[in-house]
């Protein structure tokens, strides 16, 4: 019985079919794990269903110059244009790189010739600096020290990773440049606006 104590009880299922039951004041408490494939959140008191999809986030920066610095040499720079920092999951799929790329990439935050922001970076001529960047996935629930346990491993991330660099060359209609994943990397930038857009592939807020 859950009396007046205003909890609810919930029952987490994942693809490996393993049960838990937790108790928590809210799903806003409730510490969602990460194991793959999309994890369901049953709420056994109010009946109601929430779901937890993996992933793709990614930070836009517009900037007047851009650049990314490996041991030393410069590996890509940009003018005009975006600066884009990824994040992935491991079960982001081919759906998640098409949308988001096509977002970025159509996104209007350039200004038109009366200044308003109307135009995308192609229109507006400019180009895109790709930035792996696994800590937007940090949680900082528990601790002073953030977890990183939603972000993809190396195997799974590199691929997808790869993949949208390629698509998103693809959308833009010129290469991309990149840093390197898992590199110890030093990116420079000169945030224009400021204009800093986040945008997560499952919420598409």
């Amino acid at each position: 019985m859950l009396g007046n104590d205003r909890r609810s009880k919930i029952l987490i299922t994942t693809p490996a079919e393993q049960l838990t039951v937790l108790t928590a004041v809210g799903l806003h408490s409730l510490s969602v794990p990460s194991e793959g494939d999309v994890t369901r959140i049953f709420s056994l008191h109010t009946g109601s269903v929430a779901k937890y999809k993996p992933a793709m986030r990614a930070v836009i920066q517009r900037v007047s110059q851009a650049s990314v610095v490996i041991e030393g040499s410069t590996k890509g720079s940009i003018g005009l244009g975006l600066v884009v920092l990824l994040a992935v999951e491991d079960a982001d799929t081919p759906e998640d790189v098409e949308w988001l790329s096509g977002k970025i990439v159509r996104l209007r935050v350039f200004p038109d010739d009366n200044g308003v922001m109307n135009r995308s970076v192609q229109e507006a001529g400019g180009g895109i600096l790709l930035i792996s960047q696994f800590t937007l996935f940090a949680s900082t629930r528990k601790g002073n020290r953030p977890s990183y346990s939603r972000s993809a491993r190396p195997e799974i991330a590199i691929p997808l990773y790869d993949s949208f660099l390629r698509k998103l060359s693809e959308d833009l209609g010129k290469p991309v440049e990149a840093g390197e994943f898992g590199a110890d990397m030093q990116v420079s930038l000169t945030n224009d606006g400021p204009v800093t857009i986040i945008m997560d592939s499952k919420l598409r807020e």
